[in-house]
């Protein structure tokens, strides 16, 4: 049946995401943080952290592709889907969840006007 591109284009997306989450790692482990991606289960310091579906689902993504640039689209798109048409604001409060239930802001470093990316405690901060 005819579509369009874009929808086309999000089932390539939904794909490639298929295929991605089954070749990466199920485990991020710092010694600090703790994100356990199949089990959907966080922990700073050992405690564990309670996260809503879209923050763990955010902060799942920003830790698989750490040390990469995340656009504020290709994050709606990827964690509200093509069809969310609301505020982007929506994810500067995600992001600042996040950042206040993880008890650290150093994690997730914002690339202003751009996006987000995740930084591992050992790694540089960056210049751009």
């Amino acid at each position: 049946k005819p579509f369009s591109l874009r929808e086309l284009e999000a089932r390539i997306q939904a794909l490639l995401r298929r295929v991605e989450g089954a070749a990466g790692s199920s485990v991020y482990d710092d010694g600090v943080l703790y994100v356990d991606h199949k089990n959907f289960l966080v922990k700073v310091a050992g405690e564990e952290v309670k996260l809503t579906r879209k923050e763990f689902a955010l902060l799942s993504l920003l830790v698989q592709s750490r040390g990469r640039t995340l656009t504020r689209d290709y994050l709606l798109d990827r964690i509200w889907g093509l069809q969310y048409y609301g505020d982007s604001r929506t994810l500067d409060v995600h992001i600042r969840n996040l950042r206040r239930k993880l008890g650290r802001s150093d994690y997730i470093e914002t690339v202003i006007g751009i996006g987000y990316r995740f930084r591992p405690p050992d790694s540089e901060p960056s210049t751009e």
